[in-house]
């Protein structure tokens, strides 16, 4: 997974995809402040689901908005956050040659 704005230093190789989910009511900012030269921030709007990746020593930081101003609601280890990407099963497209045996096509297999 790619983090076009801000990636984790290259230096870092240990990292692991991370899964939260807004399950508030109000909007959320979530950030990690705590990886040196990277600064994660997005906001999570309530039922919003976001997936990023982290280090697994970081930690989420969960600022819940309060009018003019938030409130550190939550700091959660990003290793609490991990989750496992399984492979994609088989497509079912495969590649066949049009009638004059010339130009590749597509065609789905059923």
């Amino acid at each position: 997974m790619s983090q076009i704005i801000d990636p984790i230093p290259s230096g870092k190789n240990d990292r692991v995809h991370c899964c939260y989910v807004n399950a508030s009511s109000s909007i959320q900012v979530v950030r990690i402040t705590d990886v040196p030269n990277w600064y994660f921030e997005r906001v999570a709007f309530p039922g919003q689901r976001l997936i990023f990746e982290a280090i697994p020593e970081s930690h989420l930081e969960v600022h819940t908005g309060m009018m003019a101003s938030s409130i550190l609601s939550d700091n959660i280890p990003c290793s609490k956050l991990a989750m496992t990407i399984a492979p994609l099963p088989e497509s079912g497209v495969t590649q066949t040659d049009d009638r004059d045996g010339n130009v590749p096509a597509l065609s789905s297999v059923d």
